[in-house]
């Protein structure tokens, strides 16, 4: 465990925010008396995060604004339907895993009734335990299957893959004009 913090959590906060807003960490860490290693070492993977992020959300803007009104509704309605599918199948996982739990649980109790030197005489405990681990290990796939998609998807998001630069461009014209055509 490392030493506590000079800085508080609304310190570290601040200059998250002058990060973003373009600062260097070099004078801040003079003002802030840290170590620019130390603001690095803290802010480097969240600052690539969010310009990531940023530079996601402008180029599916940029998207959008490209669509055709209609197909931009269709667009935020598919997206409504695959985060409602998504938080619906996190939760059967959570009430599967739960599931899982209880029954891995209940044969845990048979398997305590079989008797290792007369297994005959236990064996209504046996198929019992066996029904039960069976129905606990599907009751398991879903929330496996989810955790192991999301280890996919956090390997995908942490590789190396260069993010492609944006340029925002505001035109501002004169709306006392006439339109040239």
């Amino acid at each position: 465990m490392g030493r506590p913090s000079k800085l508080t959590d609304k310190q570290w906060q601040q200059i998250g925010k002058r990060l973003l807003a373009g600062e260097k960490a070099r004078p801040l860490a003079r003002e802030f008396g840290v170590s620019e290693a130390a603001i690095r070492g803290k802010f480097s993977a969240h600052m690539e995060k969010v310009k990531s992020v940023a530079n996601q959300i402008v180029a599916t803007r940029e998207q959008l604004d490209s669509m055709p009104v209609s197909a931009q509704i269709d667009a935020f309605n598919l997206a409504d339907k695959l985060r409602s599918i998504s938080s619906h199948m996190a939760g059967a996982a959570v009430f599967s895993a739960a599931s899982a739990h209880r029954l891995m649980g209940m044969a845990h109790e048979q398997v305590q009734k079989i008797d290792d030197a007369e297994p005959e005489r236990t064996m209504v405990a046996m198929q019992r335990f066996g029904a039960l681990n069976k129905l606990a290990n599907e009751a398991a796939h879903i929330p496996l299957n989810l955790l192991s998609a999301n280890k996919e998807s956090v390997k995908l998001v942490n590789q190396d893959t260069p993010v492609t630069p944006v340029r925002i461009v505001v035109q501002v014209e004169d709306a006392s004009l006439p339109e040239a055509q």
